[in-house]
């Protein structure tokens, strides 16, 4: 097969908090004014920005690392979206050079273009000397140009433009506004389901702002890249006919939509319901608890005594149930919420949850299951004690210390840790397989 050929930009900064997301939003926005079927991947395991991406461009979004999901599954993502779209955008994550991989490595890989996003307040040539820096740390990447963020005036704009080399212009910039500052919380950007309407406003503020300059010079710098067809193997599927319940609401939505594609690849019929408002499970086989925000909706969850009792019985009945970071929180006998509030939760396991301050945990780790190792990351800032004996630990990417603990009871699979489905899709399928289904 050929290679798919689409101009590409990857939007990247020399830190987090530089306004990569407000700037990958408001350029999707502009693109599709102009007709334009944009598509957006977002690097690492992000959860949220990838929500507020999507209502940006109107098309899916796919987080996108090479170390969580393969280069094969990788390329072959890329390959798939430069078949349907005009443009496509790859939005960073941290700074250019953070992490193994770095966006930096994801850029050189893929050969794509790097536009660099920088907040210049309270500076101006040193804009310059920051990204004349990061342009010459390597010379496998090709920084084609800066977005200002934050800028106060005129004067400033032009300042950093001057200073700037000539190999690096200034393509745009964005003012120093509220109005276009993106609402966060503990975790990260609230979740786009939350802040629909003000997004909007936001979004068509940030496009006005690029329509405003003119985007031709940062399109000129959308270079055509050819992905190429991957042998990424044939999923079997060895779920077929087994029925898997999806915990979707707004306490439960970090979730991979390729990790649904992957089950329904695997056979598998998706069925979602929610934890808040719905007094019953779906007649279903499995059941899959992702993270999200328990802690925000303790109280309601807790209220809702007829599905945790559906739970208890049908993990009595011992039926696969995965239970992901707020997912296994919810499966713990108590939640302590961010005002120190206790709920009950559903007492699967022994144990209790509780929110902790602004440290947090992070990170890549395998998952050693009895099922096969998949790969996965951590995100969190709370903590569980009281709980029994774990059956193994996450090892982390680049550091010899044990990861997260890992819970086997029964048929219930738990951890703080996030599962990428795609990394081993024959051990997801063995951790689903329902006992009567064969």
């Amino acid at each position: 097969m050929s290679a798919a050929s689409c101009p590409a930009l990857f939007l990247s900064a020399p830190a987090s908090g530089q306004g990569k997301t407000i700037v990958t939003c408001g350029l999707a926005r502009l693109l599709t004014r102009l007709g334009k079927t944009v598509r957006i991947f977002k690097t690492g395991p992000d959860y949220l920005d990838p929500q507020i991406l999507e209502q940006a461009s109107g098309q899916p979004v796919v987080q996108i690392d090479l170390w969580m999901a393969g280069e094969e599954w990788c390329q072959q993502q890329f390959y798939l979206a430069a078949q349907v779209a005009d443009l496509i955008i790859v939005e960073g994550a941290m700074g250019l050079f953070d992490g193994e991989p770095s966006s930096a490595d994801l850029a050189a890989h893929f050969n794509i273009p790097v536009a660099l996003v920088i907040d210049a307040k309270g500076m101006a040539q040193t804009c310059g000397a920051i990204a004349a820096g990061l342009a010459s740390y390597r010379d496998d990447i090709d920084i084609v140009g800066l977005i200002a963020n934050k800028c106060g005036t005129n004067r400033h704009k032009e300042l950093i433009e001057e200073a700037l080399p000539e190999s690096i212009p200034l393509l745009a910039s964005l003012e120093n506004s509220e109005d276009l500052a993106l609402p966060e919380r503990h975790l990260g950007l609230v979740q786009a389901s939350e802040v629909t309407d003000e997004l909007e406003r936001r979004f068509e503020l940030a496009a006005d702002y690029f329509q405003a300059e003119g985007v031709g010079e940062i399109l000129e710098k959308f270079r055509p890249v050819n992905f190429y067809p991957t042998s990424v193997p044939e999923v079997n599927p060895q779920l077929q006919g087994v029925k898997i319940g999806v915990a979707k609401d707004a306490a439960f939505s970090f979730i991979y939509e390729c990790n649904i594609q992957l089950l329904r690849d695997l056979g598998a019929e998706v069925y979602f319901f929610s934890p808040l408002s719905d007094a019953h499970l779906p007649e279903i086989d499995a059941l899959w608890l992702p993270g999200g925000y328990p802690e925000l909706y303790a109280k309601q969850l807790a209220e809702n005594k007829t599905l945790l009792e559906e739970l208890k019985d049908f993990f009595q009945g011992d039926r696969p149930i995965l239970a992901e970071c707020g997912g296994f929180l919810y499966t713990l006998e108590t939640l302590t919420d961010l005002e120190n509030q206790q709920y009950p939760m559903a007492g699967l396991l022994s144990g209790h949850g509780a929110m902790r301050g602004k440290r947090g945990c992070q990170g890549m780790q395998t998952l050693p299951l009895p099922e096969g190792e998949v790969r996965g990351h951590a995100h969190h800032r709370s903590r569980s004690d009281e709980t029994a004996e774990p059956i193994a630990f996450g090892r982390r990417q680049r550091h010899v210390a044990p990861g997260e603990a890992i819970y086997r009871q029964r048929r219930l699979t738990a951890s703080y840790l996030h599962l990428f489905f795609p990394s081993n899709p024959d051990a997801i399928a063995r951790l689903f397989k329902a006992s009567n289904k064969h």
